[in-house]
């Protein structure tokens, strides 16, 4: 690629930056600025709110559309918009997610490399109906069949998509990212009444049945910790799991809803005795990248993903009795030791997940698929 050439970017599949919302968000805002600022033309498609749209952030262009209000057709219809705009003016279209593969096409016929990143395995996420998993599924294959290069967020998704579809030539993994946060503000634990630093293990996921939540409080009470369990999450809608879930709420083990403020999320999670994860079905998730960014000791669901992840520094459990174990442990571990595992996880994060690393491993792709004239 000529030295001259700015590379165009346009970043598709999330509600938009800069990020309020959740990890895909987070990881569009990150990559779109640290392209950028390699010398990339980057623009983000957004989802238009009441307020007055900005059209750029921090030397990211943004463009807005309003997403209609069509139930599950939503994103999908709002996913096309995106998709019809970017089909010139571009190098790259990277799409996050792949609920609207087949319209992929679009920007291909147009001359564009289309990027799509096949997130977890969300297929598998029980929140789907029968006939939301069959789409689901189609949708996975069209996306490994339209995009010029797929992107897989850990290898055992990588290995996932092969083992069912045969090896993929163009097929990159590349992480999602974290900072390392040395500190945090107490404020954020005291705004729950009774919390303490070091005094709480904490929870942060949806509440659906793959994120093991369930198992998860069964564990923690069987464990007879002197400690609250603090759950973050959405509440709001009562499915029977939440309320399933929530019969459980007490003074040992309170729900406190969803947290979008990131100030007060990371303050939770730097001051929690332990951080328990219980995702089964996604790759290099957010909130475990965040949650070691910060320190915590985390005690995770035992499968390959997480194990990915955490290398040699995590406790695993595959159900509630193996979990109140490692609870027990946790709650013996001496001062000394908790120290020990947090500096383990930050180098971790340092090593391995560290956004620069993640954007310069974008950018390595970049120049080998920009468009040249």
């Amino acid at each position: 690629m000529p030295e001259f050439e700015v590379p165009k970017i346009a970043l598709l599949g999330t509600r938009g930056i800069p990020a309020k919302y959740g990890g895909f968000e987070t990881f569009a805002e990150a990559l779109a600025i640290g392209l950028s600022r390699k010398g990339c033309d980057v623009t983000v498609f957004c989802e238009r709110s009441a307020e007055i749209p900005s059209p750029t952030y921090q030397g990211v262009t943004l463009v807005h559309f309003r997403a209609p209000r069509l139930g599950p057709l939503s994103t999908i219809i709002f996913d096309l918009k995106c998709l019809l705009e970017s089909r010139r003016g571009f190098d790259i279209v990277y799409m996050l997610g792949y609920g609207a593969a087949p319209f992929c096409l679009i920007p291909r016929l147009f001359g564009r490399t289309v990027w799509i990143n096949t997130d977890g395995v969300e297929w598998m996420r029980s929140k789907w109906s029968w006939s939301g998993r069959v789409y689901l599924r189609a949708m996975e294959r069209i996306a490994v069949m339209v995009a010029n290069r797929v992107i897989a967020d850990a290898a055992a998704i990588k290995d996932h998509l092969e083992a069912r579809y045969g090896r993929l030539e163009k097929c990159d993994v590349i992480a999602y990212g974290a900072h390392v946060t040395r500190e945090a503000d107490i404020s954020g634990v005291e705004h729950f009444a009774g919390l303490e630093p070091g005094g709480y293990y904490l929870v942060v996921c949806r509440m659906e049945p793959e994120n093991h939540v369930r198992e998860i409080i069964e564990g923690f009470e069987a464990s007879e910790s002197p400690y609250p369990l603090v759950v973050v999450g959405g509440i709001s809608e009562q499915t029977d799991y939440v309320r399933e879930l929530l019969e459980r709420d007490s003074e040992r083990v309170r729900f406190v809803g969803a947290i979008y403020d990131q100030k007060l999320l990371t303050s939770l999670r730097f001051h929690a005795r332990a951080y328990i994860h219980g995702h089964s079905v996604g790759g290099t998730n957010p909130s475990l990248l965040e949650s070691m960014g910060v320190g915590n000791i985390v005690l995770a669901h035992d499968n390959p993903f997480n194990r990915e992840v955490l290398g040699p520094h995590g406790s695993f459990f595959l159900n509630a009795e193996q979990l109140a174990e490692s609870v027990r442990f946790v709650d013996q571990l001496p001062l000394a030791n908790r120290l020990e595992i947090a500096e383990k996880m930050c180098k971790r994060i340092v090593d391995c997940y560290g956004w620069q690393r993640i954007v310069d491993q974008y950018w390595m792709l970049v120049q080998k698929d920009s468009v040249t004239a």
